[in-house]
């Protein structure tokens, strides 16, 4: 038998269990399937976890944009490089409240907040608590992004009901110190397991068409899957092509049948995790979206600005989820046409 049809075997026969075990041969595997028994697969996975026709909808504001210490290379926010992005301080609670307000009118469910620092300071922090607080008094879920977090950090935000922490590790631990030198991924790690000690849930996930290899993104599959336990959410992100990152040179969109089946793999290892389409769907047809649906993603942000990047327009993604009779909290979405 081979290694496809070993894992094929060992999901049909266990999918219920989690698992947190995966080598990087069975990923591939999975990843190789032929694309019929691959998406059956992550169909079933998706149902047994998922309502099959309804997608999460979440929103996304930078708080704090520009100047990050830190040399991401594929960020328009580093301070390294010259991209064109003005630098600006916090917001103020009051400003985010009103755009968390618009955001659950337009029909997101979660409000996430990203602020473009290494770390928070505590005063920062204590600005970003008060934001969390306001914006769960509108009964949103909140998500925020701040960089690494220490143990005492990590409580401050539990203490002030935040649901979720970002906190990507990009990609594989093969291809990490490529992209980024000012930090190490155990770094990423420890922010997680700080997040998880307080018991705050985990949005992890990473970054594809930066000039890795497919070797590399499931390898980043592999280290989330393999976290002590699954991210509750999992964002999949296209790069947005941005001048003056050293990402640019390497690029390369990935072929679309190629994410669809990270998609269903991701789906298939992480059965109970909520899949996100990210960033960068503003380049996807919406007949890759739906494959993308029908693989297990189960998430979208929406909005027409996804921090420093564009996304679809809100009508675009009400019409698409309409016509695939896609139930969420945007207007329109709700029946096929």
């Amino acid at each position: 038998m081979d290694a496809a049809a070993q894992v094929q075997g060992k999901e049909t026969g266990d999918r219920a269990q989690v698992r947190n075990h995966w080598s990087v041969e069975e990923a591939k595997a999975l990843y190789a399937l032929p694309f019929a028994d691959l998406m059956l697969q992550a169909q079933r996975a998706h149902r047994e976890n998922f309502d099959p026709n309804h997608l999460e909808t979440a929103s996304l504001l930078s708080i704090k944009t520009g100047g990050c210490p830190e040399d991401c290379g594929y960020c328009s926010q580093s301070a390294h490089y010259e991209t064109g992005l003005k630098a600006t301080r916090l917001m103020n609670c009051a400003d985010v409240v009103t755009t968390a307000r618009r955001a659950k009118d337009a029909g997101a469910t979660r409000f996430c907040m990203a602020a473009a620092w290494r770390t928070p300071k505590d005063r920062d922090l204590d600005s970003v608590c008060d934001m969390v607080n306001a914006v769960k008094g509108l009964g949103m879920e909140t998500c925020v992004t701040l960089g690494m977090l220490t143990p005492n950090q990590a409580a401050r935000l539990a203490e002030a009901g935040l649901d979720f922490y970002n906190h990507n590790v990009d990609t594989s631990p093969e291809f990490y110190s490529k992209i980024i030198t000012t930090r190490i991924l155990q770094d990423r790690i420890d922010t997680l397991a700080h997040v998880r000690d307080a018991g705050i849930k985990i949005c992890c996930g990473g970054i594809i068409g930066m000039g890795e290899h497919v070797e590399d993104r499931l390898g980043m599959l592999v280290l989330l899957a393999n976290l002590p336990s699954h991210p509750e959410s999992v964002p999949i992100n296209l790069w947005n092509r941005i001048d003056g990152v050293p990402v640019e040179d390497a690029a390369e969109p990935p072929d679309p049948i190629a994410l669809v089946r990270l998609v269903a793999t991701a789906r298939i290892m992480m059965s109970g995790s909520v899949v996100r389409l990210s960033a960068g769907r503003q380049y996807m047809t919406d007949e890759l979206q739906a494959l993308c649906f029908l693989a297990g993603a189960n998430s979208i942000f929406i909005g027409d600005v996804l921090l420093t990047t564009q996304n679809p327009k809100v009508n675009r993604d009400a019409d698409l989820l309409a016509r695939l009779g896609i139930t969420s909290g945007l207007a329109g979405g709700n029946q096929c046409a």
